[in-house]
């Protein structure tokens, strides 16, 4: 998350920057969730959030596996999935369902509601904040008596580039 506390501009994703600055930032973000809540961020933890952190794009368990796995810090599929739902439990990694694949979140420990841009030719994908509990669907589920726990919009298109390149 910006040091403004404003959500990510899901418009960086889909354009070329350097993001070191905000890779730093949720690394740091994720070190402080667990020192304050008394979680362990074991080393593979923080790599997979690392490594998700560097794409803009959802990767899948297996690829994410086959990094750790050149990097001598795991080769079974338990290594990456235990990282995954650890960093998916606590809101640093979302999963894309349409995709089978996780990406990691623009604006963790924010109480949000994910929108996924996706875009079908390349697999980037951009996080941008749905309207949640507050639009259309939550005023629908309002009047059936239906309470809403959590949304996810997952949207696929082309993005800039590959409009361009249309």
């Amino acid at each position: 998350m910006p040091s403004d506390g404003q959500p990510a501009d899901p418009a960086k994703s889909f354009q070329p920057h350097d993001h070191s600055h905000c890779v730093a930032d949720a690394v740091a973000a994720l070190e402080a969730y667990c020192s304050e809540n008394g979680v362990k961020l074991t080393p593979v933890r923080r790599r997979v959030a690392e490594i998700l952190l560097a794409e803009h794009r959802a990767m899948g368990a297996y690829e994410i596996l086959d990094v750790l796995r050149g990097e001598g810090l795991g080769s079974q599929p338990p290594v990456a999935y235990r990282a995954l739902d650890f960093l998916t439990t606590h809101g640093f990694v979302h999963k894309v369902e349409r995709l089978n694949a996780f990406v990691a979140c623009t604006h963790p420990g924010a109480d949000h509601s994910p929108a996924f841009l996706i875009c079908r030719s390349c697999n980037k994908v951009a996080e941008a904040e749905a309207p949640g509990t507050d639009g259309q669907l939550g005023k629908a589920a309002a009047a059936v008596g239906f309470q809403i726990e959590q949304a996810v919009v997952e949207v696929e298109g082309l993005c800039p580039d590959c409009t361009d390149g249309a």
